[in-house]
């Protein structure tokens, strides 16, 4: 491998656990305002996001970009309708997330991001008949088998969890079948829903239960920046994951979960129960296995491209 493929593939991977970091102490940056209602934080980072992305989007000159994306819209309603519904699910996936922050449920937040992988690879099966190997069936049953153990302990069905991983799989589902460049792509998608989130914050405003018009400053400054906050990791990720492999993508996304989980069981004293811990065992074992069984795969692919190079095909 020559030194600028070593160093390409080393920005990569610091970029990707950059935002995987960054995605992990979220729950820090919620927490600070945790005083804010969630329908008022999401309508907030909704509405920043919109607007830091056009900043984005202007400093690095990409309005053409921007206007061949909106004919290729305006032309494909199946293009437009995958968009709606990626603006929908990530925006029930922010305040999910938001909501269970601020009400002490972070462990639980954290097992929906383990769960993510596994509902992704469903996805696959489901709607491009992706087929499973054995090990990913196996894994498949005993994280099925952990969350039922949750589930019959407390009575109740996961439900941040199961929200959490099944809007983000969704999410990148409907990704998939757009395809456009990420920061467009994060662009449009707070585009549709910021004339919600602006007709929320003028509503909350008139009718004076709005904490952004409190005139608190450091309220108004995290308020205004969960906007960088949302935008900054996403555009890492989409930087650094065109640098790196698939497989070590796969690796690197179980950062975020375990730095959140720590941060819900060490400073926030978030219960960790037995049933938790065996729970989680689960989760992780079946992880383990899934990685594994990527790895396998990645490797046989690059071996047959390896072949198909050496013989000049």
């Amino acid at each position: 491998m020559d030194t600028s493929a070593v160093n390409t593939y080393k920005l990569g991977l610091i970029y990707t656990a950059g935002s995987y970091f960054l995605w992990g102490i979220l729950p820090l940056y919620w927490k600070m305002i945790e005083h804010v209602s969630a329908e008022e934080i999401l309508a907030h980072r909704i509405f920043w996001s919109f607007m830091f992305m056009v900043v984005v989007l202007s400093f690095n000159k990409e309005w053409k970009n921007v206007m061949d994306a909106s004919k290729r819209i305006i032309k494909q309603p199946l293009l437009f309708i995958s968009l709606l519904l990626s603006s929908l699910l990530i925006s029930i996936n922010w305040f999910v997330y938001i909501w269970s922050v601020n009400h002490d449920n972070m462990i639980e937040a954290s097992l929906g991001y383990y769960i993510n992988p596994l509902i992704s690879v469903l996805l696959g099966m489901i709607f491009f008949k992706e087929r499973l190997n054995l090990l990913q069936k196996v894994s498949f049953l005993i994280a099925a088998i952990g969350v039922m153990i949750m589930t019959l302990h407390y009575g109740q069905v996961p439900w941040i969890a199961i929200t959490l991983a099944l809007s983000f799989g969704l999410y990148g589902l409907t990704k998939k079948m757009t395809k456009l460049c990420p920061s467009i792509g994060l662009t449009f998608e707070t585009l549709v829903v910021t004339p919600i989130a602006a007709y929320y914050l003028w509503l909350i405003f008139s009718s004076g239960k709005s904490e952004f018009f409190a005139f608190d400053i450091t309220t108004n400054v995290l308020l205004v920046g969960a906007g960088i906050a949302t935008a900054l990791p996403l555009l890492l990720f989409a930087s650094g994951a065109q640098r790196i492999p698939l497989f070590m993508i796969g690796v690197l996304q179980y950062i975020s979960p375990t730095i959140t989980l720590i941060i819900g069981i060490v400073l926030y004293k978030e219960p960790f129960s037995t049933i938790e811990i065996i729970t989680f065992s689960f989760i992780w074992s079946a992880l383990i296995l899934f990685t594994l069984s990527n790895s396998k795969y990645l490797s046989k692919v690059e071996i047959k491209r390896t072949r198909k190079n050496s013989i000049g095909l």
